[in-house]
């Protein structure tokens, strides 16, 4: 009886708990828990209000790695989108788009209409959101070709939409970034032609700089840097030297050993009061950083994109745990032939990498104790090799096998090709468009006269990446439904509607069934009962 129509336009929210003023919405809210206490269940509500800026301020993305497969292709990608280009390929026309971003190019259930059908409209519709279409971007990298040319040598994009691309990014040229060569593979030396010298506060000084001349010359309001450059070693946490904001900066002054390029540029960020985003697996955001953070209210995220391989794993593991399904086994193989594989076939890098990705499947597995025993886990193995013939085109195979009913054995065997960069890159877009909107959002509990920000490690962020990064006491989510919910339901809240759920109450009584009379057609074929 019931069918989807989608809704493309803006919409208003007629609601007592909803109200819009020029700045803002402002939305009341009353959020439902349930509280397990032993053996007693009970729920329990809070009353909030959320109020979202309405106003997208000017957004500047300083990227480090902006050369790199990833960088260029992000740029590429905006600029593509920018100008509407079309180009041709042996399939015929292509024209630019957003796919594979969550924001830009997914839908959210809004509600139903009066006939019982689902309404669905882009999730980029739900509220002001920025558009990389209006980014600035700019950026660092190890190496100092145009961005052009490094289209071109990524092998990424289309002969001749590269073609198309060229003029508007050959006078793109990332500024000298940080090389300390501790931290990624020997094999980046032959690149690293483009970057900094003097000690390690000299160079924070000067990202610093960089970042408060890339402001003002574009005259951007906000800034927001993210991290796509190398796989780094991880850093030791040692007492004294990063484990307090205190010591963090002191070891920085004092160039101590253990800090990471990428743990400066974090530091930088947060200095110039900008939202850091890592999008690799190393611990950049060591305990120092994250009470940095916390004390200059400044929000960082990471860590590590899920692009492919993860991504399908959070998927598949949820799914077997939650069918009652016990996965015993899980071998996961990829070789890869660009840059980063390059800088992963160093052991030091691939572990960075193996931890990130061996992790994914910790809290779907510690939520069923009916097949796992506590601290019991699946037999997870993780394996990276480089190939370069096969450039930015990764392959990846996974192993399944699960224990079902009555002792007998399933296996899952899957082969994924992933176009890396083409992957990643909307990820970089969802990840600096939910960044900036975190930004824009505060809550005040009933009760209180203070509005508060999200905590600065933004945790909301997790869909996009492997190891997400929570605040101390918070759970590690990584399934990957659960992630998206909680984007979806949370810009549901910023405009006082209740979360979203599949009882379809509606259409499983006779009574309600009744009610619902449709005044056209279904656009698919009706099921009879």
């Amino acid at each position: 009886m019931s069918s989807c129509k989608n809704l493309d336009g803006q919409f208003t929210v007629e609601s007592d708990s909803c109200k819009y003023t020029d700045d803002a919405i402002i939305a009341d809210y009353s959020y439902e828990t349930t509280i397990v206490e032993g053996n007693t269940v009970k729920p329990s509500s809070l009353k909030m209000q959320f109020k979202t800026e309405r106003k997208v301020g000017k957004t500047g993305v300083m990227l480090v790695g902006l050369g790199g497969n990833n960088g260029c292709t992000c740029v590429a990608g905006a600029i593509a989108n920018k100008l509407g280009l079309t180009w041709e390929t042996k399939e015929g026309t292509q024209k630019s788009n957003y796919w594979g971003s969550l924001l830009l190019a997914s839908t959210v259930k809004l509600g139903n209409d009066r006939q019982g059908n689902s309404v669905y409209t882009p999730m980029s519709n739900m509220l002001p959101l920025l558009n990389p279409n209006d980014i600035v971007w700019g950026g660092w990298d190890i190496n100092g070709t145009n961005l052009g040319d490094a289209m071109k040598r990524s092998k990424v994009l289309d002969y001749d939409l590269q073609s198309k691309l060229y003029p508007h990014m050959k006078d793109i040229k990332p500024l000298p970034s940080i090389y300390f060569p501790d931290f990624i593979a020997a094999n980046q030396g032959e690149r690293a032609d483009n970057v900094l010298t003097g000690t390690k506060q000299e160079q924070m000084e000067q990202i610093r700089k960089d970042i408060r001349e890339f402001k003002t010359k574009n005259e951007l309001d906000q800034v927001i840097l993210l991290w796509t450059a190398n796989t780094e070693r991880f850093s030791a946490v040692e007492e004294g030297v990063n484990d307090n904001a205190e010591n963090i900066l002191s070891s920085i002054e004092m160039g101590e050993a253990e800090v990471s390029a990428s743990t400066v540029f974090a530091v930088a960020s947060i200095l110039e009061g900008c939202t850091f985003i890592n999008g690799s697996p190393q611990n950049t955001f060591v305990p120092g950083v994250v009470e940095l953070a916390r004390q200059k209210k400044v929000f960082i995220a990471g860590d590590d994109f899920k692009s492919g391989q993860t991504k399908m794993k959070s998927v598949m593991v949820d799914f077997l745990v939650s069918a009652g399904i016990k996965p015993v086994s899980i071998v996961s193989y990829n070789h890869l032939g660009n840059n980063d594989g390059k800088n992963l076939s160093a052991p030091s890098q691939f572990r960075s990498k193996e931890i990130s990705k061996s992790n994914v499947v910790d809290d779907m597995v510690a939520s069923n104790r009916i097949l796992f025993e506590e601290d019991e886990h699946p037999d997870h193995v993780v394996v990276i090799k480089y190939v370069p013939y096969v450039a930015d085109s990764k392959r990846a195979m996974d192993e399944y096998t699960s224990e079902i009913f009555m002792g007998g054995k399933n296996t899952i065997v899957m082969h994924n090709t992933c176009e890396d960069s083409l992957l990643a890159t909307p990820l970089i877009y969802d990840l600096v468009i939910l960044g900036e909107l975190c930004q824009r959002v505060q809550v005040k509990k009933e009760g209180e006269t203070e509005w508060e920000s999200f905590h600065p490690v933004l945790s909301l962020l997790s869909y996009m990446l492997k190891a997400p990064l929570v605040p101390n006491g918070a759970p590690v989510v990584n399934a990957l439904f659960t992630q998206r919910c909680a984007i979806v339901n949370l810009m549901r809240a910023c405009l006082g509607l209740a979360p979203d759920n599949h009882m379809t109450l509606e259409h499983r009584f006779e009574s309600t069934l009744a009610a619902l009379s449709s005044d056209e057609p279904a656009n698919k074929k009706m099921r009879l009962g």
